[in-house]
């Protein structure tokens, strides 16, 4: 039998192991999504497994199995209460993407549009801290409240995320609320959405939730 000499034996093992190798190669870990909102995505007045964050959950796995959605909505919840959550969530699940969907009930209560902002804007840094990536989703209010209150409070989701390098929604309620007949996709109280109009807030998260999960 032949003997190999010290090159040929190298270039052998080389080429023996390299499948091996390959196959152990490190896999990312499947993503974790940490949804922090209020009633708008805790599924208020429908049935559970019918709000957008279960639908969402359904569409990533089938679009990326393994996959894991942490649904941490509260209605009521403003976005003081949410930074004070927050903390909690990231050590308990340590999501690598993070929704922020939280500032509707601050409006609803009159809170100051700088309280918001400053709240959102802290809760973006702590997610990005903890290693996350922030996706904000931005909500706007009834004309009723005044053309320069409701422009104001539009443009401070859009001011954050800018500054926080957060990617951004403009307006969850796109096609929900601002459709000819603005009540036919409501409940009565005309504040929260039905199940009809969730898979269209869905699609109003996907395709920036879509690019954050694919960089």
């Amino acid at each position: 039998m032949q003997c190999m000499n010290r090159r040929d034996f190298i270039a052998a093992s080389a080429m023996a192991l390299a499948p091996a190798g390959f196959a152990l190669a490190a896999q990312p870990a499947p993503a974790t999504i940490l949804v922090l909102g209020d009633s708008m995505s805790a599924e208020y007045g429908l049935a559970r497994g019918s709000g957008w964050v279960a639908l969402l959950e359904q569409r990533l796995h089938q679009q990326q199995p393994g996959a894991r959605v942490v649904n941490a909505s509260i209605s009521g919840d403003t976005s003081a209460g949410g930074r004070a959550r927050l903390g909690a969530l990231l050590a308990q699940h340590k999501p690598t993407h993070v929704i922020l969907e939280l500032g509707g009930n601050d409006a609803l209560r009159g809170l100051p549009l700088k309280n918001t902002e400053d709240n959102l804007g802290a809760m973006a840094a702590q997610a990005r801290q903890a290693g996350a990536r922030v996706l904000l989703v931005g909500m706007q209010v009834p004309p009723n409240y005044g053309s320069d209150y409701a422009r104001r409070f539009a443009a401070l989701f859009a001011s954050v995320a800018q500054a926080q390098h957060a990617a951004l929604v403009p307006f969850l309620l796109k096609g929900v609320a601002d459709g000819a007949d603005p009540t036919r996709l409501f409940q009565p109280d005309r504040i929260h959405p039905t199940a009809q109009a969730q898979p269209i807030m869905l699609d109003n998260v996907w395709p920036a939730l879509q690019k954050l999960l694919s960089n």
